[in-house]
């Protein structure tokens, strides 16, 4: 049995919990959000907690029964209080400005560099943070990851795009003449 899996998850207020059709559908105002219930494991709705149970005690449903519990929580949490990444912008002339949800990155390219965010995905930039937020966890990370993938901090000066938390460790260059 997971230890995780096995945890009730509280319900948010203001936050719709319903079992449909062998998914769970979590719902906030006009935002709606479904996940499907894996094989073997059956998901309860008790006293404004969401229970997920092991139906069948073999190796593929104890492996998803914690996994489809988090992704509940994550879904709820998503919905009442949102996700979001930062992302810091690092180097001379490196330069970021949102328009609608157009992102456009000068990263010391010949041509500026667009992205277009998703749909459920707010952009917003700050001088050189980028602020990427959204309810679903798994896209807002998604999103982070791919604007960082345009120009990854290099090793020897640090330039780049990066996560707010990220150390990047810089190498020594070589060496001069003595």
């Amino acid at each position: 049995m997971s230890r995780i899996g096995s945890r009730a998850i509280k319900i948010a207020d203001g936050v719709d919990v319903k079992l449909e059709n062998g998914e769970v559908v979590v719902s906030k105002g006009n935002e709606t959000l479904r996940q499907v219930v894996f094989s073997g494991l059956e998901v309860k709705l008790e006293n404004g907690e969401v229970l997920v149970t092991d139906q069948v005690s073999n190796l593929d449903s104890r492996a998803k029964h914690g996994l489809l519990r988090t992704l509940i929580s994550n879904m709820i949490v998503g919905l009442s209080k949102g996700f979001k990444k930062q992302l810091r912008v690092v180097g001379v002339g490196y330069k970021a400005s949102v328009s609608g949800s157009k992102l456009t990155l000068s990263l010391g390219y010949s041509h500026p560099v667009e992205y277009q965010a998703p749909e459920g995905i707010t952009i917003t930039v700050n001088a050189d943070v980028i602020t990427v937020e959204g309810s679903k966890k798994q896209l807002v990370g998604q999103v982070a990851s791919e604007i960082r993938e345009f120009r990854k901090p290099e090793p020897y000066k640090g330039k780049g795009v990066r996560y707010i938390d990220e150390k990047i460790v810089l190498k020594p260059g070589k060496a001069g003449k003595a």
